[in-house]
């Protein structure tokens, strides 16, 4: 090997680690911006129910970064990410209730099985009364069911709008067999009146401002899990597996695992945005995990761009905080406008609106190499004239014929 190719192989490889480290400074230096605005700005300028509000848009921001995930990168359409939300806010929810009625009540029952039900608690509420129960069950009940669904889904290789009319299918029977169980989850008026969080009063507003920082704490670190599966080796293979299905399963690799862990992971992102949801916004009722939640979790993932790791985050909050501020002021025309954007961002942004910036960059690429095309061609000039036709000279022969020349051979003899 010469020198040359050793000097110039050392510059490559010593511009590519350059390049690597400014883009890693980037990412630190954006992660601590969010902090700052997030862990600081926020809890300085917002009164508490502003930031109560704001943490309940972060909850809708952690399913959205699953929902890219297993969307945008993984290329499945969930449309039931709603019963994982729902798994996690109902367990968090029977802890709460079950809490207050020791606390408050002195009897153990929550107030509405004293009603409702026939006044004792049923078997399968009994392991939530422990804290350490509760934290495990919300990372887990959402986790094993979105196994078992991956695994009996993805096995059998069911794909596409398949996929996405089965989960939608799930979330709507989830919401009707909570409306059915008026007894034990409350029915459609679900779970309310929370007192306390794990001994924590609800009414003190640094516990208020103690659950904001909770939630925000866990949306950083989603994202900063996402985007180091995003740029792992396994998120190359999911992207593969989402683009090339048939070849990686010729290459050796099993999609259905692959597919399987990302839904996984979506379900458990969800099912930790429900139990933060619940003591934010003192409520989870069948409502709030059916079809239309589940679509307008996916809405803001599609507005805001689904194959990015921000463009999520961003799309969940900029489409909670319109519902919100327009929904009050104009609450039949809301549900017009998150139509008519999700259209306008589909039809004519498919990537979203994270994409923005690197569409304008291609626009301007090619309007700045369509002027420099035009200035080297220059302005037309005129085509210099055209001379007469000359007649073709007549054809020679290149060899005499000998007839031709014996008279004149005759001539010339004496």
């Amino acid at each position: 090997m010469s020198t040359d190719t050793v000097r110039s192989t050392t510059g490559g490889f010593a511009a590519r680690l350059s390049s690597l480290r400014q883009s890693r400074a980037g990412v630190l230096a954006g992660f601590a911006a969010a902090a700052v605005l997030l862990l600081v700005a926020a809890p300085a300028l917002l009164p508490v129910f502003s930031l109560g509000l704001f943490g309940k848009f972060l909850c809708f921001a952690i399913v959205a970064v699953g929902i890219g995930l297993a969307w945008g990168r993984g290329g499945m359409l969930t449309l039931g990410q709603g019963v994982f939300f729902g798994l996690g806010a109902y367990i968090m929810a029977m802890h709460m209730k079950l809490a207050d009625a020791a606390l408050f009540g002195g009897s153990g029952v929550p107030d509405f099985m004293a009603l409702y039900g026939t006044g004792t608690v049923p078997g399968w509420w009994e392991p939530f009364r422990s804290p350490v129960v509760t934290v495990l069950a919300v990372v887990l009940v959402p986790g094993l069911v979105a196994l078992v669904l991956g695994l009996a889904i993805f096995k059998r290789r069911v794909k596409g709008a398949y996929f996405a009319i089965l989960s939608q299918a799930l979330a709507a029977a989830f919401a009707v067999l909570l409306i059915g169980q008026q007894a034990t989850t409350g029915g459609s008026n679900g779970l309310s009146g929370f007192r306390s969080f794990f001994g924590f009063d609800l009414a003190d507003p640094a516990n208020k401002r103690m659950l904001y920082l909770l939630t925000a704490v866990v949306l950083l670190l989603v994202v900063a899990a996402a985007r180091q599966l995003m740029h792992s080796r396994f998120g190359e293979l999911l992207v593969a597996v989402r683009d090339q299905e048939e070849r990686v399963r010729f290459l050796g690799y099993d999609p259905a695992t692959v597919k399987t862990v990302v839904y996984v992971l979506a379900a458990v992102m969800a099912g930790v945005a429900g139990a933060l949801f619940v003591p934010l916004v003192g409520i989870i009722s069948p409502a709030d995990v059916g079809v239309t939640p589940s679509i307008a979790f996916l809405i803001g993932v599609a507005i805001g761009g689904r194959s990015t790791v921000l463009g999520p985050v961003l799309g969940a909050l900029g489409v909670a905080i319109a519902q919100t501020s327009l929904a009050s002021s104009f609450p039949s025309f809301w549900v017009y406008f998150q139509g008519l954007l999700f259209v306008l961002v589909i039809g004519f942004l498919p990537g979203g609106l994270a994409s923005l910036p690197a569409v304008l960059g291609r626009l301007r690429r090619k309007r700045n190499d369509d002027g420099g095309a035009a200035r080297e061609s220059g302005p037309p000039t005129s085509a210099p004239p055209v001379p007469p036709a000359v007649p073709p000279a007549p054809a020679v022969s290149a060899v005499a014929s000998p007839l031709a020349t014996v008279p004149a051979a005759k001539e010339l003899r004496p």
